[in-house]
Parts: C-alpha cells; structure tokens; sequence
C-alpha cells in the first residue's frame, strides 16, 4: 500500500484537494481526500509543496512505432504499399523498449493513444496502452480504440510518388467510400446469415477488420488538417452513421459554427514547430480556446516522434498562453483524452477505483518552465523517480 500525502490534488473530477491524501492499493486508488487514516504499514510519499495530478494522457501519437534515433528498421507505422489496409493493428508495430517510453514516462504521460501514420486512406487500428513495460500486450488499455483513416496531402503525396491512386482529394473519399459500402455489406451479409447460413460471405480480413467501426464499437479517427478535409471526413461519416473523432484539426477555428454542429471530439495538434507543408499554413495555438469557447470537446496532443510526447504539458501551457482557461488545458491532457478514447473509466482522472497512474510535479508543468517530474506512478508501481529532486 501507498500513501501520497500533503501534496496539491488536481482530481480533474471536481475540486482540487490542498494537503489531500491518495491511498493506493493494488494498483488502484483505494480512497482520495482530506484526513484520511493512513494505515500504519503503508509506504508514505510525502508531497510537500508539490503538485499531484493523475498522469498525462496523449490521445493521438505514434510511440514505439517511430523509433527514437534509428529511421529505417525502426519505422513501422505506414505500410505505404497499398492505401487500403485496416487489418492492420498497431500492436504488431509497437517497440515498448524504445526510448520515447522512458522519455513519456520521465514527463508525467502515463498513457499513450498509439497507432498508424498517415500515408494510407484507411490505415489500421490505434490502441490505448500504458507507458511502461516490457511486453505490449500487458501495457493495453484498450484495443483497438479507434480506426486510423487520413485525407489530404500525407496520402496524395505518398501514392503520387508511386504514380498509382489515390493522387487527388477525390480519389481519397472514392477509396473511402468504395471500403466502407463493401463493409457495410459484408456487416448485412453477416447479420443476414444468422437466420441463412447460406447467405454468409466469405471471409474478408479487410472487411472484418472494419465490423467494429460499423457497428459503432470504435470510431474511425480521422487525420484532418484543413478545413475542406474535415467537412470531407464529417460528410462521409454522416453518410454511413459512423462515429468520427477529428484529428490534428488544424483549421478547426475557422470553422468552429460548423465544428460545434457536428458535435464531433477534435484533437489538435501538433501545434508547435514549423509549418512544414502546406496545410499547416493556419495552424495556431487560438485553436484550442475557440473551440472550448463554442462548447466543442477537445484534447491536445503531440502527433509524437512530431513533438516529442514529453512536451505534452508545454503544448497545453501555449494554449494557455493563448487565452484557453487553465483548468481547460488540463483537462485536455487529461480526462477530455480519456474520455474520447473511452477509457475514463480507467485512466484521466484522480478518483477512488481508478487505475493509481500519477505524477508529482515541482511547480505547474503548464505554467513553468523550470518545472520538474519528481516521480511518476503507473498501476500504482513508482516507475520514475527524479533524483535531483529530493523529498521531504
């Protein structure tokens, strides 16, 4: 058993607890408060001055599938031979041993939402797992949580280059389109067959793969910069009843009217850095507060190797810096992820029952640049602890 003492809580479920207590047993936090009775066998982690807040939750990011520092061998998330390829899963690809999961872990991120790039239409299956282990399979929150498909410039680019299609905006929706109606069948062919054997389809792995989009089990997650791309992934979305998460949304505010319409989760970024093609061309840090200020549910996220996953908080302080309300930004690295992955009811906030997954900070990781990570808790195991920074 763990106690975590005398620290500020940020519950991100409510009040923030000055001088609380988090009880940890098993994994799990067993009670949060004020007063509590700490059991006299219990290890005591003594928060003084400290700020203590559930861990950071990326909801879009390709970790252990971009290895740190080693290109070619290490690059498994974009199987850029054909455009069509929804069989694919990210757990097949994921490295936990890569360094980007030390460098999360040194940061506070004790969850990642991880899963194929963007060079195919429909590219595979993301999953939510923790940050630390050995094995992939034991760190998985939820799999698979999403299913990747992508519009715009990072599929023309790539299929131009092998002069094949998709090489225009409307040969990506075609694609889409074509996929999904033949999904759509083999789904009414399936149901069909319960009642008529001989109406059973063939087995189609592709297809197959696509049953849990559409029966709504997971939402298709939709890379999305510009905005004629994300009424693009919103029309199509509409028009076979799927759920639909906005990814990267990078002209979200200058389309918030028609965003809080739709009533769709956006995760936006990454933001910072250089515009580096041109559908980045509006990107801006304003985003995340036009959009809180309209209603829309949002996370900001990193799109790590493109910022390192570390720099989550640093992304959440520049909206703040923006005009996005604290408290706001914390959520959006928090429970917002959280709960547009579905997995709140593990991750993302600092309740009793929840997974005990924390991080203890020196100063605000959003406000300060000379903040540190004293320690991070992942199942209630201390996996990181700072040295440098000594506790009372």
């Amino acid at each position: 058993m763990i106690v975590i003492k005398n620290g500020l809580i940020k519950t991100m479920a409510g009040e923030d607890i000055e001088n609380g207590q988090i009880i940890i047993e098993e994994g799990k936090i067993k009670s949060v408060g004020k007063n509590l009775k700490i059991p006299e066998d219990a290890q005591v982690i003594d928060a003084s001055g400290l700020m203590v807040t559930p861990g950071f939750i990326d909801g879009h990011c390709h970790i252990g599938m971009w290895e740190e520092g080693i290109g070619f061998e290490g690059e498994d998330g974009n199987e850029d031979t054909e455009p069509i390829t929804p069989q694919l899963r990210a757990i097949d690809a994921i490295n936990p041993m890569d360094q980007g999961f030390q460098d999360a872990i040194e940061g506070g991120v004790t969850t990642a939402v991880t899963g194929p790039g963007s060079a195919n239409v429909i590219g595979g299956t993301f999953l939510a797992m923790k940050t630390h282990g050995r094995r992939v399979d034991d760190m998985v929150i939820k799999n698979p949580v999403a299913m990747k498909i992508a519009f715009g410039e990072n599929p023309k680019r790539v299929y131009d280059e092998q002069h094949k299609s998709p090489v225009t905006r409307m040969a990506i929706a075609a694609l889409l389109r074509e996929t999904l109606f033949e999904a759509k069948q083999y789904k009414e062919d399936l149901d069909a067959s319960k009642d008529d054997p001989d109406k059973k389809p063939d087995f189609d792995m592709k297809l197959e793969a696509l049953l849990p989009v559409m029966r709504k089990e997971i939402p298709l997650k939709a890379h999305a910069h510009r905005a004629d791309d994300i009424f693009t992934a919103l029309r199509i979305a509409k028009e076979f009843d799927l759920d639909i998460t906005l990814d990267h949304c990078t002209e979200g505010h200058l389309i918030v009217e028609e965003l809080k319409e739709a009533s769709k989760p956006c995760l936006i970024g990454p933001t910072f850095g250089s515009r580096t093609k041109y559908e980045l061309k509006n990107k801006s840090f304003e985003t995340p507060r036009v959009l809180h200020e309209a209603g829309i549910k949002f996370a900001i996220i990193t799109d790590s190797n493109v910022i390192p996953i570390q720099h989550i908080p640093m992304c959440a302080g520049m909206a703040v810096k923006a005009g996005l309300p604290e408290e706001e930004a914390w959520k959006a690295i928090t429970i917002n992820p959280a709960e547009i992955a579905g997995i709140s009811d593990r991750v993302g906030s600092v309740e009793t029952g929840k997974d005990a997954d924390i991080a203890i900070f020196k100063g605000n990781p959003l406000l300060d640049v000379d903040y540190e990570t004293v320690m991070t808790l992942i199942d209630g195991k201390v996996v990181y602890r700072n040295d440098k920074v000594a506790l009372q």
